[in-house]
This record gives C-alpha cells, sequence and structure tokens, in this order.
C-alpha cells in the first residue's frame, strides 16, 4: 500500500518545506532533515521562515497530526523508502556555473542511514550530468539504494496547489522498480489526472532549465517589444494582446515591465549556459545572453525614466517605492528587480522610501542602508515621483485621487503595466509605464 511508504526530506528551505508538508497532507509520514538548527526550532512549532500564501497554516496542521517531524539528526532518515533531496543550488560567486556544494553534502550525509532498497529522488535544479555523477557516488557509498530525478516547478505564491495539483509529473529513472516507488508517493496526485512522464536522468534534469529559459525567453522577448514600441510610439501592452490571442503563442508571461527575478529564473538560465559550454555546445544557448542582457536592461531602463522626469542628478529627490519582492504573494528579494531599482536610485543620492506588504523585513536585511516604511501612505508622503515595482493587489487598489493630496508632485512610474492609466490620468497624475508612448 502506498500510504506504508515512509519520506524523508533533505534541505528545510522553501522547497523542502512545502514538499514536506504537502506529502504529509497526502497522508505519509515525513520527516524533513535541516542543519540550520534555528530554523528547525520554528518548523518544529509549526511556524514559517518565509512567506507563502497557505503553507503556513497547512504546516501547523500537519505538525499538529504528528505526521510531519523535523529534525537536524540526519540519522532520523533510516526508516524512510523514499529520500526526497530539497537542497538550493545557488549561483557560484566566481561564475554563472550552479554551486552543488549542498546536493553533494546531502547525499554525502543520508549515504550512511539508507536502507535497502532505499530510493533518493533529487529535486533539486541541477546541471545536466549532475544525478548520473551522483548516481555513480551513491553506487560506492550505498550501493543498497537507487537514484532517480524528480524535478520541481513551483511558483512562489502557488506553491502548495503546484504541488498537490501540478501541472505534470517528471521523473527520471534507471529502473522500473524506481518509477513504481514514485508512483506509490504520488498516487493521490496522479488520481486527479496529473500527465506522468517516465524520463531518463538527463532528460528530466533538462525539464526544468528548459522550461525557465522559454520562460525567461518569453518575458524578454516582451520587454524589447517594450523598447522597440517606445522608439516607435507604439503600445506595447496592446502589442501584447494582440500576439497573445494567437493560439502558438499564448498571453502568459508577455506583461513588459522592468524584467524578472527571484531565486530560479535568473540563475537557472545562467547555469544552464555554463553547464552547455562545459558540454561543447555552448552556442545553442547564446541566445540566453541576450535573454539575460535584456532583462538586466530593463531595470536601468526604469532609471532613465526617472532621471528624464526630475533630472540627472538624484540628490535628495524624494522617490516612493511600491515593492521590493520580485513578484507578489512571496517574501523573495533575491535578485528582485524592484529592490535592484530601489537600491541604483538610493545610491545614485535619491532619498528613497520603500514599502511592501511582505518583503521589508528580507530587503531590510540585505540592505539596511535604504530607507522602509510599513505604512504605504507614509511612503508616499510629499514623493516627487511614485514607482509602482512589483504588482501586489494592494497597489492596484490604491486610490489616485486620495493619494494625489499626500505626494508632493503626481508622477507615476508604473514599471509593471497593470496600473489603469486612464483612471490616473484622470486623476492628475502624470502617468508613465515601459513600453507605452505618452
Amino acid at each position: 500500500m502506498a500510504m506504508n511508504l515512509q519520506l524523508s526530506v533533505i534541505g528545510c528551505g522553501y522547497l523542502g518545506v512545502t514538499h514536506a508538508a504537502c506529502m504529509s497532507s497526502l497522508g505519509f509520514n515525513v520527516v524533513g532533515v535541516e542543519t540550520d538548527a534555528r530554523k528547525v526550532a520554528m518548523l518544529q512549532k509549526g511556524e514559517l521562515p518565509f512567506y507563502e500564501p497557505g503553507l503556513d497554516t497547512l504546516l501547523a496542521q500537519e505538525i499538529a497530526s504528528g505526521r510531519l517531524t523535523f529534525t537536524t539528526d540526519v540519522s532520523a532518515i533510516k526508516d524512510a523508502d523514499l529520500h526526497f533531496i530539497c537542497v538550493g543550488t545557488p549561483q557560484r560567486s566566481d561564475s554563472f556555473a550552479a554551486d552543488l556544494t549542498y546536493v553533494d553534502s546531502a547525499i554525502e550525509a543520508i549515504a550512511p542511514h539508507l536502507k535497502p532498497g532505499a530510493l533518493v529522488a533529487g529535486k533539486s535544479t541541477v546541471p545536466v550530468g549532475t544525478a548520473q555523477r551522483l548516481r555513480e557516488r551513491l553506487a560506492v557509498t550505498a550501493p543498497q539504494a537507487e537514484l532517480a530525478w524528480n524535478p520541481e516547478f513551483l511558483r512562489e505564491g502557488f506553491a502548495v496547489e503546484d504541488t498537490l495539483r501540478p501541472n505534470r509529473l517528471v521523473v527520471g529513472v534507471t529502473s522500473d522498480r524506481a518509477e513504481e516507488i514514485l508512483k506509490q508517493a504520488y498516487e493521490p496526485v496522479i488520481a486527479l489526472g496529473t500527465p506522468w512522464i517516465r524520463a531518463d536522468l538527463p532528460t528530466a534534469e533538462l525539464v526544468k532549465v528548459a522550461a525557465n529559459s522559454f520562460l525567461a525567453t518569453k518575458i524578454s522577448f516582451i520587454n524589447a517589444m517594450a523598447e522597440i514600441c517606445e522608439a516607435a510610439d507604439g503600445d506595447v501592452t496592446v502589442l501584447a494582446q494582440a500576439i497573445g490571442y494567437d493560439p502558438r503563442i499564448g498571453n502568459k508571461f508577455l506583461q513588459a515591465g522592468i524584467g524578472f527575478g527571484g531565486g530560479c529564473l535568473p540563475k537557472d538560465i545562467r547555469a544552464f549556459m555554463a553547464r552547455a559550454e562545459e558540454l561543447g555546445a555552448k552556442q545553442a544557448l547564446e541566445f540566453l545572453r541576450e535573454v539575460d542582457a535584456i532583462n538586466l536592461r530593463a531595470r536601468l531602463r526604469v532609471i532613465e525614466v526617472v532621471r528624464s522626469e526630475l533630472g540627472r542628478d538624484l540628490t535628495a529627490r524624494k522617490i516612493a517605492i511600491l515593492g521590493t519582492t520580485f513578484k507578489p504573494d512571496s517574501d523573495d528579494v533575491r535578485d528582485s528587480p524592484a529592490l535592484d531599482i530601489a537600491v541604483q536610485l538610493h545610491r545614485a543620492g535619491a532619498q528613497v522610501l520603500v514599502h511592501d506588504p511582505k518583503g521589508i523585513k528580507p530587503a531590510k536585511a540585505r540592505f539596511p542602508e535604504l530607507n522602509f516604511e510599513e505604512d504605504v501612505y507614509t511612503t508616499l508622503k510629499d514623493a516627487e515621483l511614485t514607482l509602482h515595482l512589483t504588482e501586489w493587489k494592494e497597489y492596484r487598489a490604491l486610490d489616485p485621487v486620495e493619494i494625489a493630496s499626500i505626494v508632493k508632485d503626481k508622477i507615476m512610474i508604473d514599471g509593471r503595466n497593470l496600473l489603469n492609466r486612464e483612471l490616473w490620468r484622470a486623476a492628475g497624475w502624470k502617468f508613465r509605464a515601459l513600453g507605452r508612448s505618452d
């Protein structure tokens, strides 16, 4: 029976905690192993060390059920049948390549505790070829175990839904038995009609980075079109709407603005390029360099729009910034375009006041020199220019008539092309957005 499976999750960051809580909610006993004792103490109390809608309730529920436990003791995995590797793979400090330190350490740490017949399933995003290398290592350190790869496709803000109701399940396996164990683990999810894709190890590894590269390309494409629209006095929002009706293109990820960020897309496409070069296939992914460059250029274009409104010298100019996270419904500020723009304006001498519904604490930890405000109206007080940089619903709900009396100058730059331009202009605001003519 599927419910007889005992599971472990190695690495209890964003991916690991989400996966552990979700698998527990399916009825499995799950032990999460994490080296950070402070994080374990929080999780044991049912508290999240980050923000993700719905996960806090689910975590507390599963801790209370007794099915889900967290520990720093790796030997706690000894009775588990299936082990999910969920550690981070950040970009290396000296290159575009992925840092596999945590993945390698996880495999080494669990090897002495794997029981006969145990299956190790990697979920971390890794360069192609990593799984085979780890499989060969495991054959030496734990020949009684087997390795598979089961990439994650979580969207921050929708992580619980994406785990319990994913749009596909991909497993890279080298035996029917490994596939059968994973099918047992995901039986309730498969029962919903979720597509099941069996692949070899390298293909499973490539699926995640290929998907992220495609999404990054689509975002950078529409931002390139925004540059052209500005030069030609066109409107990128109408352009995106028109091409989005083509079923071969679709309208998802065609929102022109300040570009993508977060802990996945930027580092994943860079690691993909680095790995392609190692494989002797550098030219195949050369286009991703331009995708990355367009994305970073979008941030600089916002700075130029600010200068065009306030002048080249931004010293002491008061600027209100709405948003620090790379996307709404998250507190993730890793490689956030919004936070990067705030920092650049601050370093240019501007008096920057920053607001975000969930991202102030992590943003302050990274850039304590910025001025953060918990109240959005305090942020806007006496602002000479306002930047909308993260598409929180709270910002779309702002009344331009009401806040017109709070700011010094009614200048709004919509970095996400989501605010109602006509509404703001009717309230007397000068309204600008990337890719839209005045």
